[in-house]
Parts: structure tokens; C-alpha cells; sequence
């Protein structure tokens, strides 16, 4: 899920409000939290280190996971530094957190039969020894068991 999260410092009544909006579906975008805290507060957290930061800025409405609390803390530091700024947004994708994976991609050219025969050692034969035996069910109407049905 793709995230902004945006920062307004209001230095006038020493806060900062933080906005956390979503993309829920493709170009419809929602507001999900808004949240006032103390500029002070975070300025010294975001002086101090990552985990200072990070107790700071979590509370019961807004608890981000960890890369999203790193990605935060490194890109807002110079923020909390400046008194002048008044606004900052950070993108956040919940994919970042994820290791990236090779994409597996398969020559159009390649037969499948073939992808198949190599990396499986069944051989037909096999294959049919398995098929022979008789699966249908082996019960009478009259049986009455628990298993007839």
C-alpha cells in the first residue's frame, strides 16, 4: 500500500501536524489519520537517534513499522533542524520492506513439455504404473457407514 505522510510545523504553536493518507485503489486517494504533537518533543527525538524518534512518533492511532519509522526519521531530521520549513512529505510503499525477488521469466520459445523433462526425473512408464490402479469408490448402497456419504 502505497503511503504519504506529510509533516506541517506550525512554529507558532510549537506542534506539528502529522497527515497519513493512503492510495486504497489506483488514483483514489484517502485520508487516514491526522495528528497533532508537540515540535519540541519530535525535534529532540529526530536529535537524538532512531529509537528516540521512533517512540516519539508512535502512539496508539499512528504505529508505522519499523522501515517506515527509518525511512521517516532519515528524511525528516533536516525538517526538525530548520525553523523555517513548514511542510514535508514522504512517500512510503509497504513494498520497500519486502527483499526484492528475481523476476522468473520464461522464453517464449521454450516448450513446456521440455522445462518439464528436465527437471523432473518421472518417466512415462512410471507415470502409467501409477494411472493403473482402479480409483472409483468401493462401497455398496446398501452399506450404511459413516464413510458412504
Amino acid at each position: 500500500m502505497r503511503q504519504t505522510i506529510r509533516f506541517e510545523k506550525n512554529v507558532k504553536k510549537n506542534s506539528v501536524t502529522l497527515s497519513e493518507s493512503s492510495e486504497v485503489d489506483p488514483g483514489v486517494v484517502i485520508l487516514l489519520l491526522e495528528q497533532e504533537y508537540d515540535l519540541k518533543v519530535l525535534a529532540k527525538a529526530s536529535k537524538k537517534d532512531y529509537q528516540s524518534f521512533t517512540q516519539a512518533i508512535r502512539t496508539k492511532s499512528f504505529f508505522p513499522t519499523s522501515d517506515c519509522c527509518a525511512k521517516l526519521f532519515d528524511q525528516s531530521k533536516d525538517f526538525f533542524k530548520k525553523k523555517k520549513e513548514e511542510k514535508l512529505e514522504i512517500e512510503y510503499d509497504d513494498i520497500e520492506a519486502f527483499p526484492s525477488e528475481e523476476e522468473f521469466l520464461i522464453d517464449n520459445d521454450v516448450e513446456l513439455d521440455k522445462i518439464l523433462e528436465e527437471d523432473g526425473d518421472t518417466k512415462e512408464d512410471e507415470m502409467k504404473e501409477i494411472d493403473s490402479e482402479d480409483d472409483t469408490p468401493k462401497f455398496k448402497p446398501e452399506d450404511i457407514s459413516e464413510h458412504e456419504n
